[in-house]
């Protein structure tokens, strides 16, 4: 595989029609165990493909040391990503659409419905701990989604395993092939540079002040080496680790990459900048472009059909200036113009798409049209929920994100009964978003039920309740630690049962919610014709 870091334009960027431009999209995710490092990574992709002028800086806004990717008052204090959001950029004639996806457990569910708007993934590892928890549940639904995946070893400037063992420990623990795209030169903790294993030339780097600017680097092609190799006892383990590799038959394959079963490893620090050229390259090269998208009807939807895009996202007040509603869309088939008008597949009723953003983190520009792979904001799309299929033309609708099954649950009891009209309206858009899921019981309990991945999801949701709506709210947390999604049909079953609870959705989704595993066990064998959904489809 032949990677270059010297950021060849390999699209012709005038590119006429819909299928040029969706082979120049490269839309990718980035899936990490929290402290992997995936916020600073994002950061340093932006500032190698020149979004930004130094690492937490947007360009042309300088004294703005903030990371664009973090745009929540919560994330930047607490240090964690808790929503996604998008990011598009260009580099070497393609356009990148990254889609930051929320680093910490407990908001698994964004990571989930970012993923059905990704064609590729880069898995980030921390090079001491390798494959944590996180990282595989995320990696168990990537696979599930068919998405393939680039590795990124990072912190390699820090103590951690030997590069050899990183790669039997990925291999063992999920079943990959990996295929070395760049190899470390010195040990983790001492790490000098990489060799690019297609032609053996050694990139030598240098930090930067903080890490703010692109490092320095310094290539030493094969030639260059031979008379290095005596001194460098580094740079020639590396080289014999790699012939190692090769001779295991660890060679590049695209079928296989696409497929799911190979991934793509490069080593670096995004620390220190160290291999994230590499990375982009990468990027360019082998993930793949938007490509024909299955329907939910079993059919095929090529790039060139016409206009169709999935809503993936749905957030408000991201700017406090606006204090709007936006729905974010992948575009799936055909060009996307300002001022046309699409279906909603779920509701049959026309979408206006006046108001289009191209989005960067908080900020936002108007935009005239977008191609497959792109990410667009409509602006106020009051009746777009998550998981929508908007469609110009025939009708097609792709098929639903899946939301997980919840394992929190608390009753929220307004704190200012003259604030009711804004209390319930404030829950039922944080539960469009998908910030918590918004249940009830029956008329015996007026008190509405949030549900939630992670405890943190409240956390979240009761900060926006009182920032964005100026409500005050009081949690009383519920027994429950299981749920799962039951017909209608089964819903007096629940009820009955001394060992469940029955919540129901305001779009019909009905849940059975069980203390723990032996309740949800019985409940098994005294209602064998009950069919228990662990992944609860919006």
């Amino acid at each position: 595989m032949s990677i270059s870091s010297t950021a060849p334009e390999l699209f012709d960027s005038a590119g006429e029609g819909v299928v040029q431009e969706a082979a120049r999209r490269r839309t990718f995710a980035i899936i990490s165990h929290p402290d992997a490092g995936k916020t600073t990574l994002t950061e340093k992709l932006l500032l190698y493909g020149g979004a930004l002028t130094e690492a937490g800086s947007v360009k042309a806004r300088s004294g703005r040391r903030e990371v664009a990717s973090d745009w929540m008052e919560l994330e930047r204090r607490r240090g964690i990503s808790v929503t996604s959001t998008a990011l598009r950029f260009e580099y070497g004639g393609a356009v990148l659409n990254l889609i930051d996806t929320p680093g910490h457990r407990d908001f698994s569910e964004d990571t989930l419905r970012v993923l059905a708007a990704a064609d590729c993934a880069v898995m980030l590892l921390d090079a001491a701990r390798g494959v944590e928890e996180q990282t595989l549940k995320l990696f168990q639904v990537a696979r599930a989604r068919g998405i393939p995946l680039v590795t990124f070893v990072n912190k390699y400037d820090r103590p951690g395993m030997e590069p050899l063992g990183m790669i039997d420990h990925v291999e063992r623990t999920l079943g990959l092939v990996c295929s070395p795209v760049t190899w470390p030169v010195g040990r983790a903790g001492a790490f000098e540079g990489v060799l690019e294993t297609d032609g053996e030339t050694l990139v030598r780097f240098t930090r930067t002040t903080r890490g703010a600017s692109r490092a320095g680097e310094e290539r030493l092609e094969a030639q260059a080496q031979e008379g290095l190799a005596a001194g460098d006892p580094a740079g020639e383990a590396a080289r014999e680790e790699l012939e190692l590799l090769e001779a295991d038959g660890r060679a590049w394959d695209a079928e296989r990459f696409a497929a799911g079963e190979l991934t793509p490893v490069l080593f670096g620090s995004a620390l220190w900048n160290f291999g994230i050229q590499h990375l982009l390259d990468a990027l360019v090269q082998i993930a793949p472009a938007p490509g024909v998208r299955e329907t939910a009807g079993g059919g095929r939807r090529p790039v060139d059909a016409p206009f169709s895009a999935l809503a993936f996202k749905v957030q408000a007040n991201m700017d406090p200036r606006h204090r709007d509603r936006i729905a974010f869309l992948r575009v799936c088939s055909g060009r996307f113009e300002r001022g046309m008008r699409a279906t909603n597949a779920r509701t049959g009723r026309p979408v206006a798409l006046a108001y289009a953003h191209e989005l960067f983190g908080q900020d936002r520009s108007t935009i005239q049209d977008a191609y497959p792979g792109d990410i667009i904001g409509i602006v106020n799309a009051s009746d777009v929920l998550v998981g929508d299929t908007l469609y110009a033309g025939p009708p097609v609708a792709f098929p639903p994100i899946p939301s997980l099954a919840p394992e929190h649950f608390v009753t929220v009891h307004n704190r200012d009964p003259a604030r009711r009209k804004q209390f319930h309206r404030a829950l039922e858009q944080l539960d469009h978003e998908g910030v918590v899921q918004l249940f009830r019981r029956d008329a015996a309990d007026p008190a509405p039920v949030l549900a939630a991945v992670g405890p943190l999801q409240f956390e979240v949701a009761t900060e926006r309740l009182a920032g964005e709506f100026g409500v005050n709210v009081r949690l009383e947390h519920l027994d429950w630690h299981l749920a799962r999604r039951v017909a209608p049909a089964d819903a007096d079953a629940v009820r009955a049962s001394r060992w469940s609870e029955l919540i129901v959705r305001g779009d019909g989704t009905h849940l059975a919610a069980f203390r723990t595993p032996y309740a949800l066990d019985q409940f098994r064998q005294d209602h064998r014709h009950v069919e228990l959904d662990e992944m609860a489809v919006r």
